[in-house]
């Protein structure tokens, strides 16, 4: 009946990083960190993970001599986040 959700995913502020790189080419850590609110050391760990997870891409650069973290979504990180919207649906709508 209920379909087994992500653990990765079900993670708030996850789930907030993922549901924002679904609808951006790639997002840069400062957007991230001030849209979802966190903070930098919590929001490093959490993009880590999704990382690890293949979920995202993590590019780390300079611009004018101060550090630039760009983060992208992978294909992998698509699929996984729309299974999880997917099966999120069983939650709201039991059958």
């Amino acid at each position: 009946m209920f379909k087994e959700l992500d653990p990765l995913l079900h993670s708030q502020l996850r789930l907030a990083v993922m549901s924002l790189l679904i609808s951006v080419e790639e997002a840069e850590f400062t957007f991230i960190k001030e849209k979802t609110g966190a903070t930098a050391g919590n929001l490093s760990v959490q993009i880590d993970k999704l990382k690890q997870a293949g979920y995202i891409t993590v590019n780390k650069s300079f611009r004018d001599n101060y550090p630039l973290t760009q983060c992208k979504i992978t294909k992998k990180g698509i699929k996984c986040f729309e299974i999880y919207v997917e099966n999120l649906k069983s939650y709201l709508k039991p059958a």
